[in-house]
C-alpha cells in the first residue's frame, strides 16, 4: 500500500509542477549576439549577405552583421533632422526617431519609421526607400499619416509593413491611445488608400505592432504596459491571430484584442526585463523574432535580442 501511495503521491507532484511551470513567466532562449547590440525597437532585414538592424534613436541609427550574431554599428540614416518633421511633433528631441520598420517590397526596401513627443500623440509616420540598404542611396518620401493631440483619437508612431496574403502592402500603426490600426496603402505611392480599421486596444496601453501571413493566418504581435524604465520595465511581448487582415485578431481563447484579449509570448526572466518593441522577420523558410529587453547584468541597458519562432500544432506562435 506505501508503494502505491508513493507513486500516486510523485505522479502529483509531477503534475503540479508541470502546471507550475506552465504559469511562470514566459522567457526565450535568445541566439548568442555580441558586439554592438545595444538597441531599442530593433527591426531586421538582410540585402544580400548583409543583415541589418536599424532601431529607435539619434537619426535612426542601423546595426550590420555578417551572420545575424556578430553586429557592427553603421552610419545613421539621418545625419540631421528633415525640415517638415516638426511641424508635426514641434517638441521632439533632437533628430530623435523611433521604431523604424524596414522591409523589402516591389524591388525596393521601403523604411517606415516615426518622430513624436514622448506621452502626446503629435505624431508623425515618415518614410525612406531606397534599392540597396548596403549602398545607403536613401531617398525621403516625405510624410505617410500624421496624428494631433486634441484632434486625434489614435497615435501615428510605429508602423509596421505588412504584405497580404494576395502581395497587397498595408501598414499597421498605433500605440496606446486608441490603439492598433490597420490601412490599405496603393503599392505606388506607399501610403495609405484606404480605410483605417482598429485590430486592438487595451487599458493600460498597447503599441509596437508586428504582423505577419503564415499558415493561413495573420498574427499580430504587440508589446503590452511599460517601456523605457529600466529593468522596472514591464513591457511583454503578446499575440492574437485572424483569418482577415482587418481582424477580428482573437487569443487562444478566443477574445478579441479589441477587447483587452491576448495571448502571452514573452514576459522576460531574472536577467532579460521588459521584452517588447519586437519584430518578426521570415528568414528564408523560417521565422525569427527580435526585439529589445533591459539587461539586468549591464545596469539595465536596452539590448538586442534574437530568436527563432516556431509555430505549435494548433499554428500558434512559439519559442
Amino acid at each position: 500500500m506505501l508503494k502505491y501511495k508513493s507513486k500516486f503521491i510523485l505522479a502529483t507532484a509531477i503534475l503540479l509542477f508541470v502546471i507550475s511551470k506552465a504559469n511562470l513567466p514566459v522567457s526565450a532562449a535568445a541566439w548568442p549576439l555580441s558586439g554592438d547590440i545595444g538597441s531599442h525597437d530593433p527591426t531586421l532585414a538582410k540585402d544580400g549577405n548583409t543583415w541589418w538592424s536599424p532601431s529607435t534613436g539619434a537619426g535612426l541609427p542601423m546595426k550590420y552583421s555578417n551572420d545575424g550574431k556578430v553586429w557592427r554599428q553603421g552610419i545613421p540614416v539621418f545625419s540631421s533632422e528633415l525640415s517638415w518633421w516638426r511641424q508635426y511633433a514641434p517638441n521632439m528631441g533632437k533628430n530623435d526617431v523611433w521604431a523604424p520598420d524596414l522591409k523589402f517590397f516591389n524591388g525596393r526596401y521601403w523604411m517606415y519609421y516615426s518622430v513624436s513627443e514622448f506621452g502626446k500623440n503629435n505624431s508623425a509616420i515618415g518614410l525612406m526607400s531606397c534599392t540597396s540598404v548596403n549602398k545607403g542611396d536613401w531617398k525621403d518620401e516625405g510624410v505617410v499619416l500624421s496624428s494631433k493631440a486634441g484632434k486625434d483619437s489614435f497615435n501615428a508612431i510605429d508602423p509596421n509593413l505588412v504584405i497580404d496574403a494576395s502581395g497587397k502592402p498595408w501598414l499597421v500603426y498605433g500605440s496606446w491611445f486608441d490603439g492598433l490600426h490597420v490601412v490599405r496603402l496603393n503599392a505606388s505611392t506607399m501610403k495609405p488608400s484606404g480605410t483605417k480599421y482598429s485590430i486592438a486596444k487595451r487599458n493600460g496601453g498597447i503599441e509596437g505592432a508586428s504582423m505577419i501571413y503564415a499558415n493561413g493566418y495573420y498574427y499580430l504581435f504587440a508589446s503590452i504596459d511599460k517601456c523605457c524604465n529600466g529593468v522596472n520595465s514591464t513591457y511583454k511581448t503578446v499575440y492574437g491571430r485572424s483569418k482577415n487582415i482587418t481582424g477580428p485578431f482573437v487569443n487562444k481563447q478566443g477574445v478579441d484584442m479589441r477587447n483587452g484579449g491576448y495571448s502571452l509570448l514573452d514576459s522576460g526572466n531574472s536577467r532579460w526585463k521588459g521584452p517588447g518593441g519586437e519584430y518578426v522577420y521570415q528568414n528564408g523558410s523560417s521565422w525569427v523574432i527580435a526585439r529589445h529587453a533591459y539587461d539586468a547584468q549591464n545596469n539595465g541597458a536596452p539590448t538586442l535580442l534574437i530568436s527563432d519562432l516556431y509555430f505549435d500544432s494548433n499554428k500558434w506562435p512559439t519559442y
